[in-house]
């Protein structure tokens, strides 16, 4: 079973561990692969979306475990009739049905995802699904977005001990506090929370990003992205302002058709996605309070105080012998004032850079 720690890190944000990856802004993205229901209900294409999961370089594989009758009705009342959005015409009973992962394929692709070097885990839609997960050891549960209001879910999967991701597509700010209070009463020690817009797909100017830092200050937790925008700019955006998980959907061909393939990311194009979220979050630097190592061969190219003429002991400073010129090995320009008109202690050449100690009198420090 995957363990969190509760040390702080990433400007006083708490980690959490899903198997041997710490996620926090102070580590790599962790980036999960949503199989979903891109499978197209074969275990095959299941497990082959696992093993070109590994080979873009996710850390982990994330499934869906729900039915049809877990989910709704198979009724054809008016409400259970989706009209909109990219499953229009299909009731809500026939998508799931579409959609679902056999729950006795998932002891298979547990096995094979451990086997290729993935995490996977699962997004549980009830309660039964919580204590099915739990029989595998699952490391970790989500909350997906439509069942953050569902506090008896949230319960369930918080008293499992397991990490917890919570996403928060449609969720107002306090709704998303209500969902992680009952997480937070249930036993949940370690949350990360994932801004996310429940849009499929979601246009890039409706992705609200800033949304991650937001919910930083808001919650103290850590904090991802659920992208279901249809390039990678979001992620890295998200990465840039502190997002240390990435949740993206992946397809083999979207060519192929089924349920998510209209927002996913062919294998190639998730590889570099884990390319460019990881390229953000070293762009971002983990030490914001020191300069770059990189620096240190270009302070020549300063400028500093440089005596330009041949001085004896007492000659005095005067603009003529000593200027503000590159290299920047002498006091910085800014001292010049302080400087005129002192006398030097020793004999000092041109092209000396400028220090206290040539000086007479106390130092300008």
């Amino acid at each position: 079973m995957s363990t969190a720690t509760g040390s702080s890190q990433g400007g006083g944000l708490e980690e959490i561990r899903i198997g041997s990856r710490v996620i926090s802004p102070s580590h790599p993205p962790y980036v999960i692969a949503e199989m979903s229901a891109n499978h197209n209900g074969s275990i095959d294409r299941a497990l082959q979306l696992i093993d070109a999961a590994a080979e873009a370089g996710a850390d982990a594989v994330k499934l869906q475990t729900y039915t049809a009758d877990t989910l709704t009705l198979d009724c054809e009342r008016s409400e259970f009739q989706i009209t909109k959005g990219p499953w229009k015409g299909r009731s809500l009973h026939e998508l799931y049905d579409w959609a679902h992962t056999p729950w006795d394929w998932h002891p298979q692709l547990f096995e094979r995802a451990q086997s290729v070097g993935l995490d996977c885990f699962s997004s549980p839609f009830d309660v039964t699904a919580v204590d099915f997960l739990q029989s595998l050891d699952c490391p970790a549960m989500k909350i997906a977005s439509f069942e953050l209001v569902d506090h008896g879910l949230i319960a369930a999967a918080a008293r499992t001990g397991r990490p917890m991701l919570m996403s928060t597509g449609m969720a107002t700010d306090d709704e998303i506090a209500e969902a992680m209070a009952v997480a937070r009463a249930s036993g949940a020690e370690h949350i990360l929370v994932l801004h996310c817009v429940s849009g499929y797909p979601t246009p890039l100017d409706q992705a609200m990003v800033q949304r991650v830092s937001s919910l930083q200050g808001m919650f103290g937790v850590p904090v991802g992205l659920s992208d279901h925008t249809l390039g990678s700019m979001a992620s890295i955006v998200a990465v840039a302002m502190g997002a240390c998980l990435i949740e993206k959907h992946m397809t083999l061909r979207r060519s192929e058709g089924g349920p998510d393939a209209e927002f996913s990311l062919e294998p190639s194009e998730f590889s570099q996605l884990c390319a460019d979220v990881r390229e953000a979050w070293e762009a971002r630097g983990a030490d914001v309070q020191n300069r770059p190592e990189v620096e240190a061969s270009t302070r020549q190219f300063r400028r500093s105080l440089f005596v330009v003429e041949d001085l004896q002991p007492g000659d005095r400073i005067t603009t003529e012998n000593v200027r503000s010129i590159r290299p920047g090995d002498g006091l910085p320009p800014k001292h010049l004032e302080a400087i005129l008109g002192r006398g030097v202690r020793v004999p000092v050449a041109r092209g000396t850079p400028v220090s206290w100690d040539l000086l007479e009198g106390e130092s300008g420090h």
